[in-house]
């Protein structure tokens, strides 16, 4: 393999998308602090087709992925939000968010920063136009309550939009966009030319096998943008790229259980057929519309290019790089300081199904309403939640489980 056109390709996709990243991680930021989850609840109470369309606008601009976005939709749901209104939220959230929509622009083209949201939007209104349709109320269980945390003060507020953009979301999706950006670079230098063109007279071929690949894998929204740019390059239709985009973010084998044990099989069932279903439709429309989008995406992406950067882009490559490796040996050491000897008033928990802060902070939530918890930590790459207080491990089992995730008793 050619090192140096890796290196060369690495760096320009990455000065690439980090501008846009950096905007895009900010503005989510705002999102999480300044707007309230009760804010999104009052819209989608109502079980009717409005509600459906409201929690699909609300959902698209949010960073949330596919398994951050199950804990968000039980609070909403507890808030009494409609069950179409739930399905809708937990099929177009995940797909997209405004850093993976800024960063699809970055790389692929206006086309497909258009074209991947509106997608994400017309999946989830029909998901949970069919979800209001043909699931009853007493199809999804009974969740356990969410408690709502006090109200920032103002001048904690700017430190806290700048610790989730910068830190909280990085340290979530972080590895996921590393390894994403690297996978780019070597498809770029070690696929053949027009490699995916032997499939160009079976267009869903390519399509099946994208899904049978991005849909039990967990693929983070921002992360799949340079796979999915690079495979273009390489002679994969926009189609089965878009494909790529859809379901990859959107579900994951986890999502998928968790989906299950909180909202019941024929929610479940339709969640899943919703997005594999809209995915492939997506992807045949846009292969039949005949516009070349793999040579906007070649434009944009300027991976196989020799020609070094702007220094700006440069200077927001650095930034973002050096915010990825200090949020993953952030949470590298969390793992190691967690083992340390514990007051003889702690208990720490083993639960499973763990995979963000958005996590955390759900089961943190949850068990904080039990009583004789003084206070709760849950570390989703340890798999472990510490208890500080006499609570019950019973009735911490039964707020763990009630909103979805595993437990597995003492660790």
């Amino acid at each position: 393999m050619d090192i140096e056109r890796f290196l060369t390709s690495l760096l320009n996709v990455v000065c690439e998308m980090s501008p846009y990243l950096l905007l895009g991680f900010f503005i989510a930021g705002v999102l999480h602090v300044f707007v309230p989850q009760r804010f999104y609840a009052n819209y989608l109470s109502r079980n009717n087709k409005l509600s459906v369309l409201w929690a699909a606008l609300l959902g698209v601009p949010l960073p949330l992925c596919s398994c951050g976005v199950i804990p968000t939709a039980i609070g909403l749901r507890n808030e009494k939000a409609s069950k179409g209104a739930i399905a809708s939220f937990l099929i177009a959230t995940p797909q997209t968010g405004i850093d993976s929509i800024l960063a699809t622009f970055s790389l692929m083209g206006l086309g497909f920063a258009i074209i991947r949201p509106t997608a994400a939007l017309i999946t989830g209104v029909c998901g949970g136009l069919l979800v209001n349709r043909l699931v009853k109320e007493d199809s999804c269980c009974s969740l356990a309550e969410d408690s709502h945390p006090s109200p920032l003060t103002p001048h904690l507020k700017i430190w806290r939009v700048l610790k989730y953009a910068y830190f909280d979301m990085l340290r979530d999706i972080g590895l996921r966009l590393l390894i994403g950006l690297i996978v780019a670079a070597l498809i770029q230098v070690a696929v053949p030319d027009e490699f995916f063109l032997s499939f160009g007279s079976q267009p869903l071929l390519q399509m099946l096998a994208i899904l049978v690949i991005a849909v039990p894998m967990y693929i983070c929204s921002t992360g799949s943008i340079p796979v999915a740019a690079a495979l273009m390059m390489k002679g994969l239709s926009p189609g089965a790229a878009l494909v790529m985009l859809m379901a990859g973010p959107a579900v994951n084998l986890a999502s998928i259980l968790v989906v299950h044990k909180s909202m019941g099989q024929r929610f479940t069932a339709i969640y899943l057929m919703t997005i594999v279903g809209f995915a492939v439709l997506f992807g045949l429309l846009l292969n039949a519309t005949g516009i070349d989008f793999a040579v906007t995406s070649r434009d944009v992406c300027c991976m196989g290019t020799s020609a070094l950067p702007s220094p700006f882009k440069i200077v927001c490559a650095t930034v973002l790089t050096l915010l990825i490796i200090f949020a993953l040996m952030m949470k590298l050491f969390s793992r190691f300081t967690d083992k340390k000897q514990l007051d003889p008033d702690v208990t720490v928990y083993r639960v499973e199904d763990m995979h963000c802060s958005h996590c955390e902070a759900a089961v943190v939530r949850a068990v904080e309403e039990v009583p004789g918890v003084e206070k709760a930590k849950a570390s989703a790459s340890a798999n472990t939640l510490t208890i500080k207080g006499p609570a019950a491990e019973d009735a911490v089992r039964a707020a763990v489980e009630g909103i979805g995730y595993t437990f597995k008793g003492k660790a």
